[in-house]
Order: C-alpha cells, then structure tokens, then sequence
C-alpha cells in the first residue's frame, strides 16, 4: 500500500465520509500549486471553491496573520479588538454599505441573513409576527445547516434531515414572472445568488438581477446576494452584481474574504436593517475575532487595488475563449460561467464529471465535479497565463481521449 493509499484507508477509517474528495493527499501549496505527500505537483483549478481567490500561501496574506499570532487571536465579542472596528469600517466601505456583521462560515452568514431579514420584516415592514418569507431560487447552494436544506432542491443535501424550516418559496432561477408571483404582503427578502456556483455556474438571463432589484424596491423586500462564491473578484468585479449595475440591500460573504487562511464570513447591510439587532439577540464567539479581521483587512487592501478582479477579467475572457473552442467537438455541450469561473458540461459519452476530474488529477490538474455531468473550473487569480493554459491543454488531452 502505498504512503496515498494509508492515508486514505485512515482518514475512510476515522472520518465520517459527508464527502468524496479525490484520491490525492495534499501536503503543500503555494500559488496555484499543490504538492503531494509523495511529492506530485499538481495545478489547482478549484481554489478551495474560491476560498483562495488570492492563491495558496500568498505572502501578504500569509503576514498579516503571522504577526496577528503574535499578538491576540481571540477575546470574543465580549471585549473590544484594536482590529475590529477597521475590519468592519473599510469592509462597509468596499460594499458601499454601512453596517457589518461578521461571522465565520458562509453558512453561518446565510443563516444571519435570514434572521436578519425576518427581524427586519416585523419591525420595520411589519409582517405579523410569525408569517414572514423568503423567495429562494431552485437549484440554489447557500449551504448545509438544517434551515438553509428547507429551502435546498437538491436531494442529498435535504434527504433525511427533516423535519424543515417553513417560511420559504422556491421558484425557478432567472424565472422573473414566476418570483413577481411568489412576492406577497409578508415577503421580507428574495435570497439569490448572482452567479449560481454548486449548480454548475448558472449565469441568469440578461436583465434578470436589474429585474429582481426593481421588483423587490416596488414591493418594499429586501433583496440578499448571496455572494460567498461569486464576489471577492472571482467573476471581474468586486461582486457579481456589479456586472448588471446592481446593489442589493444586503450582501452575504464567505470564502474568500478569509483567504484561504482562516475562516470568515460576513453579511453587510444599511444601519435600517442591521441596526436593528440589540445585545444577545445573535452573535458569535469566533465571529470577528483579531486574526479573522487582521487576515480580511489585508484581503480588502488586494481588492481595492484593482489588479485582482483585472487579471479575473482578463485570463476569463481568454479561458471562455479557450472552451468555447470545445463545444461541438462531441466531448463538451456546454460551457458557462463569468471572469475566472466557468462550468462545462461533459457529454456522457465521455464519461461522468467525476471520471474527468480522476482523469484530469492523473494529468496533474485538480478540479471538482457537480451534478453528476460537469466539471467547475475556478483557478486562483493569481494563477499565470501560462499555468492556465497547460492546465486547458491537459483537458484538452483527456476529452480527446
């Protein structure tokens, strides 16, 4: 057996299996490189689902923490940090908003939204009490906590956890007549994400989030980006929304904002609707502790710049080039995706999109499958033009195959 091979037998051994990672042992990483336990390198193209938008160990990212380490790591929200307000201040800045509530994981974020949208819709709106909902869109990935699979359609995530939470309507993505149907007095919130990630990097019709946002400002509901995948520079911009000229009224964050170091996540809001939150109504131990918010303001500081959502925009303009080229050949039939982002659906008689993945690690490039067909290409940013394109060669070869 090999040094792999004992790795997986214990970690199958002694790990619950909720998932079915690749049968690679990751022992370093730098960029958009991973090494091995037996010392293969292989190019990332999945960035922790752009958890690493910044790449592995940037430097910058990578000091920021070590020297928070030295100092405090965590007093919990009982005290006061000499990092928070910062943190919180220039993360409202880059949303264009005015209030943050910072948490840990994209799901914990979710869930502080929707908390945050029904309080907002018996105090401000005033929804009776109890009767508040939440338009959500079919096929939609926000999570796996026991209230975020009520409003999920995917079979696995919801088989077998039941009992739900009410107080959700699902409706087809992009379908505008649909949502204007599913909007009543007690709507508080439409809950979307601008790009969806899990489903295949689902890119909505033209004019549908400009749509949404006007529907939702005529019917007084707030309207919640889900951005945790899409934003942080992954499709070009700081957020998906942008490319359509939207600004929900609330944005949720995850993933990146952490960069790939520590966890966090956040929702950012106005004063009206977060402001409306008193002492020991939510909260969090870890949520906005020293060195969560030293490593996001460090992340912040790369997205002002610019040079992030740039290099997004420029290498995705010449990946969607690249497998646009594929479609038609008889192995692909179908690519989407914004910026450095993009699905492409394998036809089955290629295979499934998980044999392409395994095919694709044996080449040394790493990606994910979704949906039993298609493969999630997510590169981090930092990735060069040159990696990029010996990573599409590799695909190339293996759908040749």
């Amino acid at each position: 057996m090999t040094t792999t091979e004992s790795s997986i037998a214990a970690a199958e051994a002694h790990s619950a299996h909720n998932y079915h990672p690749l049968p690679v042992v990751v022992a370093s990483a730098e960029g958009a490189w991973m090494t091995d336990i037996e010392g293969r390198r292989y190019l990332d193209l999945l960035a922790g689902y752009s958890a690493l938008n910044f790449g592995h160990g940037n430097r910058r990212l990578i000091d920021a923490a070590k020297a928070q380490l030295d100092r405090v790591t965590l007093t919990s929200r009982a005290f006061h940090h000499d990092r928070f307000a910062d943190f919180c201040t220039q993360l409202a800045e880059l949303c264009g908003m005015e209030k943050v509530l910072p948490m840990n994981t994209g799901a914990e974020a979710v869930e502080t939204a929707v908390k945050t949208a029904r309080k907002w819709g018996y105090q401000v709106k005033g929804v009776p009490a109890n009767q508040a909902k939440i338009v959500v869109a079919r096929n939609n990935f926000h999570g796996r906590t026991t209230t975020i699979v009520s409003f999920s359609t995917d079979a696995e995530a919801r088989a077998d956890f039941g009992p739900y939470t009410p107080g959700f309507e699902i409706v087809p993505y992009g379908d505008l007549t649909a949502l204007e149907e599913a909007l009543t007095d007690n709507t508080v919130a439409v809950l979307l994400e601008p790009i969806q990630g899990e489903a295949g990097v689902l890119v909505p019709p033209a004019g549908y989030l400009p749509a949404v946002r006007e529907l939702t400002r005529q019917r007084n509901v707030l309207f919640i980006a889900d951005e945790i995948q899409s934003g942080l520079g992954r499709t070009g911009k700081t957020f998906a929304c942008e490319h359509e000229g939207v600004v929900p009224d609330m944005y949720v964050l995850g993933k990146a904002l952490g960069g790939g170091v520590v966890p966090v996540s956040a929702v950012v809001s106005s004063d009206e609707v977060l402001g409306l939150f008193r002492p020991g109504e939510h909260g969090s131990t870890f949520g906005g502790n020293p060195l969560a918010c030293a490593v996001a303001l460090e992340v912040i500081a790369m997205l002002k710049t610019g040079e992030y959502q740039q290099r997004a925009t420029e290498l995705g303009e010449h990946l969607h080039a690249e497998l646009g080229l594929l479609i038609g050949g008889g192995a692909v039939e179908a690519v989407r995706g914004r910026g450095l982002w993009a699905g492409v659906d394998i036809a089955p008689s290629h295979g499934t999109g998980r044999q392409i993945s395994e095919q694709l690690m044996a080449q040394g490039v790493l990606v994910k499958d979704t949906h039993g067909s298609t493969i999630r290409l997510a590169p981090p940013l930092v990735i060069s033009k040159e990696d990029l394109d010996w990573g599409l060669d590799r695909l190339r070869a293996v759908l040749a195959g």
